[in-house]
């Protein structure tokens, strides 16, 4: 009897010491890059066809194509190509495109899939940054996954941390995009 119990107080001690071991052999990870960018989103509603920068490509049946569907937009797919810019200002000098989709997929909550790049050509960055992932719009901030790039982020792995900066109803919205990259080549 008491050997069964030393032996069950060995294993004890011997999962903590293994648990320990392993937290402090556990890596904390730094970003080998990070940068800020700002994507300005004005949505064709019909009446701004000079300025609009996406569309509604798919709706619910019998839903209009111009102004998103109730019920958390459910249903809907918009393809867009909007401006990047490096502050919150829609008229600064743009230094790319975000280019790809979104489409709200939840029934009972506003939430999006995304997948789409940033090609971004400016002095300072050449290349193209990838994402892909949902979008929970409720939440102040979301991250997405940064999948891959060319250029300057060829290969490039990390997180983007989006957060809606502005938005005027269901026609324009900002979002701010930091981005940390875990894997650079």
């Amino acid at each position: 009897m008491k050997a069964r119990s030393y032996t069950a107080i060995f294993f004890i001690l011997l999962i903590i010491s293994i648990s320990s071991s392993y937290a402090k052999m556990r890596k904390e990870y730094k970003p080998c890059k990070e940068l800020v960018l700002f994507f300005h989103d004005i949505i064709y509603n019909g009446h701004n066809k000079a300025n609009a920068t996406s569309a509604i490509v798919a709706a619910p049946e019998g839903a209009n194509r111009t102004i998103l569907a109730g019920e958390f937009h459910f249903g809907n797919v918009a393809v867009f190509d909007d401006p990047i810019t490096l502050d919150n200002n829609l008229h600064s000098p743009p230094v790319g495109r975000a280019q790809g989709m979104y489409l709200y997929d939840t029934k009972n909550t506003y939430t999006a899939w995304l997948g789409f790049s940033f090609s971004l050509n400016s002095t300072d960055h050449q290349g193209s940054i990838n994402f892909v992932g949902a979008d929970p719009l409720m939440n102040k901030t979301r991250d997405i996954s940064i999948v891959g790039g060319t250029g300057d982020f060829f290969m490039h792995r990390g997180v983007a941390t989006v957060m809606t900066d502005a938005y005027e109803g269901e026609v324009y919205f900002r979002l701010r995009v930091d981005m940390k990259f875990y894997e650079c080549w």
